[in-house]
């Protein structure tokens, strides 16, 4: 079975899974070719490496498992909802969800909601709610005639750090290249609420413990697959030497980013919690 594969690369590895049997075995790819990962691949995504077998599985296979998904691990509550191979530690709640494989630690409550595959520590409640982000809050505003994610509220995190007065991007999760991306032919509005904080640094000026905060408005629009941004930003409260210190929601390729900047020999930590309310259209926006 084949992955809709959303899944990033993670820090250190050039390679992620692919697809899974019927039996539970996980492919990896390198981008170029699918491959069977080693011990330490298949267990850093998350997976049981069998060292009898020399294999990476989701799970056990049994004959009297149903080939279509595995209860192992997972609540199941309620009519029509599918639960893919791949699926572990989720609690699903309701009518004709869905959860999508390669997937674990997800919570459901509602009606026709969905699980990207691959995707992780999620919690999606309401109707039709389209989860795309690990680690995220998905609430879908939805009637049942409406379409998958057509009126979602969704809250995720960036994170990272800086050490210098370079221009750096923030990642979703803290983790490298994984940027929020806009489904095409959508809007949303976001609220970002930045702060950073310095831990370290050899600069005689300022101190540890110095911080600044800002909060950003906006709207991205996905006109066909071309990102445009309009934005306002606030700083609420800062101490210290923070004056060059700054934050800005951008739009790159199919990436909807958070730039910093930090200042010369001064280590700082930043975090930032970002809400979108979007709206997803049917048709082409321009």
């Amino acid at each position: 079975m084949a992955i809709q594969n959303n899944i990033k690369y993670l820090t250190g590895f050039s390679v992620k899974p692919a697809a899974i049997s019927n039996t539970g075995v996980v492919t990896f790819t390198d981008g170029t070719s699918n491959i069977p990962p080693n011990q330490k691949q298949c267990e850093a995504y998350g997976y049981t490496y069998d060292t009898a077998t020399g294999t990476c599985k989701v799970f056990q296979h049994s004959q009297q498992l149903n080939s279509a998904f595995t209860k192992e691990d997972n609540i199941v509550k309620g009519q029509g909802n599918d639960v893919i191979i791949g699926t572990k530690n989720s609690y699903i709640l309701g009518v004709n969800n869905k959860v999508n494989g390669l997937s674990q630690n997800n919570i459901i409550v509602g009606n026709q909601n969905e699980i990207t595959s691959g995707i992780s520590n999620t919690f999606v409640y309401g109707t039709l709610a389209d989860s795309v982000a690990n680690n995220s809050i998905v609430l879908g505003g939805n009637n049942f005639s409406d379409t998958l994610g057509e009126r979602q509220n969704t809250t995720i995190l960036y994170g990272g750090q800086t050490t210098d007065g370079a221009s750096t991007n923030l990642y979703m999760n803290n983790t490298i290249d994984s940027f929020f991306q806009p489904t095409i032919n959508s809007i949303f509005y976001f609220q970002s609420e930045i702060l950073a904080v310095r831990v370290g640094g050899t600069a005689g000026a300022g101190a540890v413990g110095d911080y600044k905060s800002w909060v950003e408005r906006g709207v991205v629009k996905n006109a066909n697959g071309t990102l445009s941004i309009g934005r306002s930003q606030t700083v609420i409260v800062s101490s210290g030497l923070t004056t060059r210190w700054s934050a800005e929601n951008t739009v790159s390729g199919s990436d909807f980013k958070l730039t910093v900047t930090g200042d010369r020999a001064m280590t700082l930590e930043w975090v930032a919690t970002i809400r979108i309310t979007e709206i997803r259209t049917s048709v082409t926006l321009t």
